[in-house]
């Protein structure tokens, strides 16, 4: 639970459930730790200070790695300072923040994470149904850092590209004919002066 907010009674107990169903579906390819209601089992460091996101996803390999975390909000908790407080945190850091409203407070969510510039790498809605709850993916990104490492390549490639373009040498506007052919048709021409200025001058027959 947040520290910030004391949720109803029945509201707690929705965000429990939730928090749980989720658990055996991220089970599936992590090591998954809770921190349902107000118990606090799972930290995660910030800073120097312990804080304790709704679900810790971790590498199920040797040394736990920190792979992801999870927050499951209610109608009552998609508020500005729930999103200052809690998602702008754990945005920072540099695992992906999975985010959980449900279905109608999901305009809310996303015009909080706009305007605070909250990076979430995926969006969820939850809708209950009797027994039932329904997940719904509304928004999936890349990290941040992903996207910048990408626009750097291509910033690379660009330059790279422009820095061969101008190191190639410009080609000629006109050709030189080769050197042959202008001897061979030099020769004829002269050749032909020569004939026509030896017929002038022989004598005519009479």
């Amino acid at each position: 639970m947040s520290p910030i907010l004391l949720r109803p009674v029945r509201e707690q107990l929705e965000h429990d459930r939730v928090i749980r169903l989720l658990q055996a579906k991220y089970r599936r390819r992590f090591e998954v730790a809770i921190n349902p209601g107000a118990e606090q089992t799972a930290p995660i460091t910030v800073g120097q200070s312990p804080w304790y996101p709704d679900l810790v996803l971790q590498s199920p390999q040797r040394g736990h790695k920190l792979l992801g975390v999870v927050e499951v909000e209610t109608a009552e908790s998609v508020n500005n300072l729930e999103a200052m407080s809690q998602w702008a945190t754990f945005a920072r850091q540099r695992v992906p923040l999975h985010l959980y409203v449900p279905a109608v407070s999901i305009d809310v969510a996303k015009r909080l994470c706009a305007d605070l510039q909250i990076p979430v790498a995926e969006l969820w809605t939850y809708h209950a149904g009797g027994d039932q709850v329904r997940f719904t993916l509304v928004q999936r990104s890349s990290r941040p850092s992903d996207g910048k490492a990408r626009a750097a390549r291509a910033a690379g490639r660009s330059t790279a590209a422009g820095r061969s373009r101008e190191s190639r040498p410009r080609r000629r506007a006109a050709v030189a004919a080769p050197r042959g052919k202008a001897t061979k048709k030099s020769g004829t021409r002269t050749a032909r002066a020569r004939k026509g200025s030896s017929r002038a001058s022989r004598p005519k027959r009479k």
